[in-house]
């Protein structure tokens, strides 16, 4: 996740320009966010909270001086960075290219089917599923920035809406990691039957812990 800038962002004139805090971001562009999220299906919450990341809200230089606020790749005309990044003639423009993108590109477009606009959780999983960004993390960041400014609210959801439970991607990466089994070796073991103890075969005993001989030794550990 990019950082916020300081308290002052000092342009190319020269002149210091507060910071603008999330807030603020938040207040500038729901509405719009909104307008698109009606005609488009696709949740507010989901738009301003991916924009909030992306930009620091507002404050990372291809926010302030591309007007890119999603960090869309692509040619710019700009005579004050140097960057990778494609500009923008405004906030809007960018904000309306990103719906495009989930609309009219794959896999994002594959979206639409899979999730209602109310289903922020299953959008944000889903973005990141389709590639838009590498941190494995992404999801959950954007997640966070709902829950913490509350941005599901804008998402004008029916009363009596039930969120879809997700397990994340990182939590079962984590879990699988932890529940890594071992077993340590007693006077008297073979891998013979310590397989047959585990419900394993000593070839893949030997695979998993990379044994080349079949020599135990009381204290070992070993994955199963």
């Amino acid at each position: 996740m990019k950082k916020i800038l300081p308290f002052c962002l000092f342009l190319l004139t020269g002149i210091a320009v507060k910071a603008q805090d999330t807030d603020e971001y938040i207040a500038e562009h729901v509405e719009y966010a909104q307008g698109l999220m009606r005609d488009h299906k696709i949740p507010a919450s989901i738009i301003l909270a991916v924009a909030i990341h992306e930009s620091a809200s507002g404050n990372s230089k291809i926010a302030q001086h591309l007007n890119n606020h999603f960090g869309v790749k692509g040619p710019n005309n700009s005579a004050e960075i140097r960057s990778s990044y494609r500009d923008y003639l405004n906030a809007d423009e960018s904000y309306s290219h990103f719906v495009e993108i989930m609309e009219t590109r794959e896999p994002f477009n594959n979206l639409f089917k899979k999730y209602d606009q109310y289903d922020y959780k299953g959008w944000a999983y889903g973005i990141r599923s389709c590639g838009y960004a590498r941190s494995r993390t992404w999801a959950n960041q954007v997640i966070g920035l709902i829950k913490k400014y509350e941005l599901y609210q804008y998402d004008e959801r029916p009363e009596g809406y039930e969120e879809p439970v997700y397990a994340s991607p990182v939590s079962r990466h984590s879990r699988s990691k932890r529940t890594t089994k071992t077993y340590t070796v007693k006077p008297g073991d073979n891998l013979s039957t310590i397989a047959k103890k585990k419900g394993t075969t000593v070839k893949k005993l030997m695979q998993k812990n990379g044994i080349k001989k079949a020599n135990l030794k009381p204290g070992q550990k070993l994955k199963f």
